[in-house]
């Protein structure tokens, strides 16, 4: 395996190697994992756009509640007609009465009132369903914050290790070149061979190149965590949380809730935003179907109204002057025959409410594996940093050993060149093994729903 290889595999990025330094930032910003977490909440578009979509649905339960409300509305209108003959008859005394005038320009101003009283429960059962579909959309909401933590979390953590990566490469080049120079020393007195310097020098170019590939990839994850934070680029971020295993007293309560599985699954059942909002959408399908099924049943409404016109039509006989009058009305509409309408309507509903069932079953499967999963994975990354701390200790105590050996003649280049790469390893396998833990950690705790 070569030692790009064992980079990539430390910082889980794979990206194309660059010869350059980064450009020095225009500033810097420091970060502890709960100041990356609360910025990128703050300036989340995605939780913008989230939060817009609980509005509307939550204006969606008004326009519902005030479609039962009496409406009042205004009405003004003109109208011109052609010209008629005026129709009209004579009295007794030779005069002509005209009962319907020529009167071309029409004016009519209204003041109306109507108001549905029983719409058989149809209103009702949508301002329920829009009711738990606003819910939802808040629970929505909550869940995508806990996606974005998650997600910060991950960047943040990519971030520290990127750093520290760094920081090892480093120092493993440096000791390569406290090595190298000791072998060209011993190559001056005659006491080793020039392939041993060729080797050497070989394996200090790689190590060179390590140093860059994990500058690159620092630069890389600096700038996603800035994305997620919504800091401008050029901007350094410094994450000042250690790189470090979570410490015990974070851990008791996952911990002895690890125990059982079936009780962490419970948990996450009760806690997870996703399954609650879920739940509230199979409300809602199910309020939609009782709505919809209202659609062949009878609807009573009242209203009224107040006319002021030029000519008034009620008023007999027609006359060019302005007249009031009013009405007030009760109406019974029965729909007997709307082609299936309903039915189909219907049918559409509860097969929504079916989905969504369904889609909740399918969240209960998953999340039941998920928790498992999660679970297993915090307990092997606890496991794993105790292994890498013995790995770090003993390659540091071989590469010790054999470089003694080597400036005493009784180890070859090669030995020294071994160990030094068994170091190498062990340093960066403990640092992914901690990164692990920390992440695994805040995966479980986010299939929790903490």
């Amino acid at each position: 395996m070569t030692r790009a290889i064992v980079l990539v595999a430390v910082v889980g990025v794979s990206v194309p190697a660059r010869a350059a330094e980064a450009q020095t930032p225009d500033r810097e910003v420091t970060l502890t994992l709960e100041d990356a977490i609360a910025r990128g909440v703050a300036t989340s578009h995605r939780l913008a756009e989230t939060a817009a979509r609980a509005e509307a649905a939550n204006a969606v339960v008004d326009e519902w509640r005030a479609a039962g409300m009496p409406v009042a509305a205004a009405q003004a209108g003109y109208t011109r007609t052609n010209h008629i003959t005026p129709f009209g008859f004579f009295s007794d005394f030779g005069r002509l009465v005209v009962i319907y005038p020529d009167v071309p320009d029409n004016y009519r101003t209204r003041l109306d009132l109507q108001w549905p009283i029983y719409t058989s429960g149809r209103f009702g059962a949508l301002e329920r369903a829009a009711r738990a579909e606003a819910a939802a959309t808040g629970d929505d909401l909550t869940a995508a914050r806990a996606d974005l933590r998650l997600e910060i979390t991950r960047a943040y953590w990519a971030l520290v290790t990127s750093i520290e990566a760094v920081r090892v490469v480093q120092e493993s080049l440096a000791r390569m070149d406290a090595h190298l120079r000791d072998v060209r020393n011993q190559f001056n007195a005659g006491l080793v061979p020039p392939n041993d310097v060729s080797s050497v020098e070989a394996q200090e170019s790689r190590q060179r190149m390590l140093v860059v590939q994990a500058r690159s990839t620092r630069d890389v994850t600096e700038a996603e965590l800035g994305r997620l934070v919504g800091v401008d680029p050029g901007v350094s971020l410094q994450p000042v949380s250690p790189l470090a295993p979570p410490p015990p007293d974070s851990r008791d309560a996952l911990a002895a809730a690890a125990r059982s599985r079936l009780a962490l699954v419970e948990q996450a059942r009760a806690a997870r935003a996703e399954r609650a909002a879920l739940q509230k959408r199979v409300t809602a399908a199910d309020e939609r179907q009782r709505a919809a099924a209202t659609g062949n049943r009878p609807t009573v409404g009242v209203g009224g109204g107040f006319d002021y016109a030029r000519p008034n039509p009620r008023i007999f006989p027609r006359e060019d002057v302005w007249h009031t009058s009013w009405d007030a009305s009760i109406n019974l509409n029965w729909p007997l025959f709307d082609g299936g309408k309903t039915h189909a309507e219907t049918a559409e509903a509860i097969a929504a409410r079916h989905a969504a069932e369904e889609r909740l079953a399918d969240f209960d499967t998953s999340l039941s594996v998920e928790v498992r999963q999660r679970a297993s994975e915090l307990e092997s990354t606890r496991a794993a940093i105790a292994a890498a701390d013995d790995a770090v200790r003993s390659a540091g105590e071989a590469r010790r050993v054999v470089g003694d050996r080597f400036g005493a003649g009784v180890a070859t280049s090669t030995d020294v060149l071994d160990a030094q790469v068994a170091l190498l390893q062990a340093e960066l396998d403990r640092t992914q093994a901690v990164a692990n833990a920390r992440l695994a950690e805040a995966r479980l705790a986010r299939a929790l729903g903490q």
